[in-house]
């Protein structure tokens, strides 16, 4: 992509494809976070690729790397949608991009997704809303690619960020792709059905 800030009226396949891919990276984080929740004790993973097991371990050898890397992706969501880190429980609004930086008011009819919406959006408290997205970008930030001593879990962090990894890819679906008239990516993991 150009390093000038434009005004585009589609996306370009390039777009739609880091789109995809951080929706996708966002959804295999929520699977990942969903299953630890379940566990009173951290399970052992085997990892085949091709039929043949490459890996062995505990499971968090998966499931710690694809829900630090949902938390990144959905921050970068977040950011193209227009929404940025205020304190580890509040959202603001972008006010200033980078030249190089794509935003989702670039695209023709699109503008910011505002506080107000994504609190509207989410079905439960507007607090318990703005504070999931909130807490996603603080751990971006604070969490994971920063080392600080400002930073501190939230007694309530793995439901604000079940929140969180559903609300981003509905707030980007919503708010880019229906209003563009665009089909939104099948970035949901096909899980497989096991009997127990």
């Amino acid at each position: 992509m150009s390093n000038v800030r434009q005004h585009l009226n589609q996306p370009s396949a390039e777009v739609l494809s880091w789109l995809e891919y951080r929706l996708q990276a966002v959804a295999i984080g929520r699977l990942a976070l969903r299953h630890v929740l379940t566990w009173d004790a951290t399970p052992t993973i085997e990892i085949s690729f091709a039929g043949r097991q490459i890996i062995e371990g505990k499971a968090t050898a998966f499931t710690n790397g694809a829900i630090e890397a949902a938390i990144i992706h959905a921050r970068a969501l977040l950011e193209f949608l227009g929404l940025c880190g205020e304190s580890q429980t509040k959202l603001r609004e972008v006010t200033n991009r980078r030249r190089t930086d794509l935003g989702i008011e670039q695209f023709a009819g699109l503008s910011k997704v505002s506080v107000s919406k994504v609190v509207a959006s989410y079905p439960g408290s507007a607090e318990k809303a703005q504070a999931s997205m909130a807490y996603v970008v603080y751990l971006a930030t604070k969490g994971l690619a920063h080392v600080t001593s400002s930073f501190g879990k939230h007694v309530e962090g793995s439901s604000l960020l079940e929140i969180a990894f559903r609300g981003v890819p509905a707030l980007v679906v919503n708010n880019f792709y229906v209003p563009l008239g665009i089909p939104p990516p099948e970035y949901e993991p096909r899980g497989r059905k096991r009997v127990v």
